[in-house]
């Protein structure tokens, strides 16, 4: 038989307020964090973490046996002077960080049978939920009252009613609000003692979960930002509004401005702000972003660090530099091959850059390892969308969403793919759900006001396009857009405003500036509804430039050529529009009239030279690929994905009747 030890002389000392006042166990016994139904929380250890839930009853301030055994030397005759339960919770301990967890289980029965310890269920309720045995843990913390001594014991058993999708069981056992809250009366808050995350800050961000999958994404948002509140190192409430878009860029960048960094030295503080700075928005704030990220990188051993590599993706997939973007996440890739945040980037510029081959290897590697992770299946989507099969990039689409309604890419991937057929009302009808899910992002707005453009329902693009500026406004994509809605309520100047801040911004922050073409051949347009002839040619001159082998910026300079009166110009143009593309309506009757003019046919009246009405479209926010797709411009959110958050997608060209070129000229 093992002999008793004395207990006394290796207990840590610990304050009353350690304590709950309804327990009724000695001052120098282990404690667990307080029952939550305590008469005076303020009197409770609720800002303690689990740290303090040693598996040796005897350590106070202890998590594992190792310190113990350092601190003290024992040899195998101190360990024979343990008593039976302190060497059965050894055991219990070493099986479960060893992962056999039935011996874990084993041993952890039988110790809690013998001392009825709310630590004792702790730890095997914890076993339990690592063989995935949630109903099991559930049913053993819900009985003899575990709940209310042991504030610690609460918490693991709502988690078990999450993982059960018993929301109401969860609320039941958190509460709808944070007990310890100010809002409560419970001001005076005690210090963190032992360097973990709060269990109330746990608390409120499993209730935030809780609220999530409620769909009250008003109050889960409340609730994940009081976490933070209570604790800046819960980052799983952080991830959660960053990564799920409940937070505008403003208010992304406010909060983390404004987390209480006091109880940390200015040094560690700098380092926990700048962590949290790289997960924001990568278009707003760039001088504190990229002093973040110095400041990371001067840190030894960070300078390869995932998080700060895939930051600095992040800001080039702004910039439509999808060649470096492959290179910083290859790089990550090929240290940790299924690190799935970096996925989201390297799959939407391997798609930009033509990669199938590539895009097919790392879905089939996707799906042989990791067929349960929501990633895997955007991976395949994307692959089909690739090559053209949209039916299967849908269902691949969907099925990613069913997997993690919260997985922002797949939900615009799947909008998409019903964009890109040109089935408006469907498209609209999931852009809508997006923007449901995901209220701090800009794109689905931006996306519905796109497909009511194309629609014909000017007011409600305006609307849609009017409510995504006002959660972000630097996005060149969302200017263009506007500026084609002004373009369309007859509003040229409104219209020219939009289309040079596009510009203005694209020039800012974009590396390759070819996939503007239209942005500028959309500005040539309005100054020529303006009649401002010399500055239309310019505007589509430069978007010539950069994409020589449009054929409708051919058709639009010639049209003011034709307005100036400078038919062989035009000719010109009309010929180049023609050998591009020869199916050019609107080039073709041009040519024929600038023809006519040209050959000094006697003069005639406008109205009667140009009575047959030509449809003149005008280029919208897509833009022609080398290879004749249309893809749309990327934002960094939703990878950053889309992380954003920088997911790919892709839309048809809206082709927006603009004007008629008959009454245009008829007006000269």
């Amino acid at each position: 038989m093992m002999g008793k030890r004395s207990q006394s002389s290796f207990i840590p000392a610990v304050t009353p307020s350690s304590f709950s006042q309804g327990d009724s166990r000695p001052p120098n016994a282990f404690m667990t964090p307080p029952s939550m139904g305590a008469p005076n929380v303020n009197n409770s250890n609720s800002q303690m973490s689990t740290l303090t839930i040693s598996p040796m009853a005897y350590v106070a301030n202890t998590s594992t046996e190792l310190s113990f055994i350092r601190e003290k030397n024992l040899s195998t005759a101190g360990l024979e002077s343990l008593s039976r339960e302190e060497y059965l919770r050894m055991w219990r301990h070493d099986a479960l960080m060893q992962q056999q967890y039935k011996c874990a289980a084993f041993v952890g029965e039988k110790v809690l049978d013998m001392t009825k310890d709310s630590n004792d269920a702790f730890w095997l309720a914890q076993v339990y939920c690592c063989t995935g045995d949630y109903a099991r843990a559930k049913s053993l913390l819900t009985k003899e009252d575990l709940c209310n001594q042991s504030s610690a014991c609460r918490y693991l058993a709502a988690f078990c009613f999450v993982k059960l999708f018993d929301w109401q069981g969860a609320l039941e056992l958190l509460g709808e609000t944070n007990p310890f809250s100010k809002a409560n009366g419970n001001s005076d808050k005690l210090r963190m003692q032992d360097g973990g995350i709060k269990l109330e800050a746990s608390m409120c961000y499993l209730r935030g979960q809780v609220y999530t999958n409620l769909s009250d994404f008003d109050r889960a948002k409340d609730c994940y930002k009081e976490a933070l509140m209570v604790d800046t190192k819960c980052f799983e409430a952080f991830d959660q509004l960053v990564s799920n878009h409940l937070l505008t860029a403003s208010e992304e960048w406010e909060l983390v401005s404004n987390l209480d960094y006091s109880t940390y030295s200015k040094e560690d503080s700098d380092f926990l702000k700048s962590l949290y700075m790289l997960r924001l928005n990568k278009t707003s704030h760039e001088p504190e972003l990229r002093a973040a990220e110095d400041y990371l990188t001067s840190i030894p051993g960070l300078e390869n660090n995932a998080d700060l590599l895939i930051s600095k993706a992040e800001s080039l997939i702004v910039r439509s530099r999808f060649v470096d973007v492959i290179s910083i996440t290859s790089k990550i890739l090929e240290s940790d091959p299924y690190n799935m945040a970096v996925y989201p980037i390297h799959l939407a510029s391997l798609h930009e850059m033509g990669e199938k081959n590539k895009l097919f290897l790392i879905s089939h590697d996707l799906v042989d390892r990791h067929p349960e992770k929501a990633v895997t299946w955007l991976a395949v989507g994307i692959y089909y969308l690739s090559v053209n099969k949209v039916q299967e990039a849908r269902r691949y689409f969907s099925k990613s969403s069913t997997i993690d309604p919260q997985f922002g890419p797949a939900w615009i991937g799947f909008a998409h793919s019903f964009a890109i057929e040109g089935e408006h009302d469907q498209a609209i009808s999931a852009y809508t759900t997006a923007a449901r899910l995901f209220q701090g992002t800009h794109l689905p707005y931006l996306f519905l006001g796109m497909q009511h453009m194309q629609l014909g329902n000017i007011s409600l693009a305006d609307e849609y396009l009017r409510s995504s500026y006002s959660l972000f406004q630097y996005d060149p994509l969302l200017l263009n857009e506007m500026g084609v809605v002004a373009f369309n309520k007859s509003d040229m100047q409104q219209s020219i405003k939009f289309f040079n801040s596009a510009l203005q911004l694209v020039k800012k922050t974009q590396s390759n500036e070819k996939p503007w073409a239209a942005t500028w051949a959309n500005l040539g347009h309005a100054y020529r509804k303006l009649k401002m002839f010399d500055e239309a040619i310019d505007a589509l001159e430069q978007g010539l430039v950069l994409s020589t082998q449009d054929a409708s910026i051919h058709t639009a300079i010639a049209l003011v050529y034709m307005h100036k009166k400078m038919p062989g110009l035009a000719i010109t143009h009309l010929h180049e529009s023609l050998a591009i593309s020869q199916n050019e309506i609107v080039a073709s009757d041009l040519l024929r009239r600038a023809l006519e003019e040209n050959s000094l046919i006697p003069a005639v009246p406008d109205e009667l030279v140009y009575e047959d009405a030509v449809s003149e479209y005008m280029q919208q926010s897509t833009i022609n690929a080398s290879n004749g797709n249309v893809i749309g411009y990327h934002s960094p959110r939703f990878d950053e994905t889309l992380n954003n958050n920088s997911l790919i997608y892709v839309d048809t060209r809206s082709e927006m009747m603009m004007d008629d070129p008959d009454n245009d000229l008829s007006e000269q």
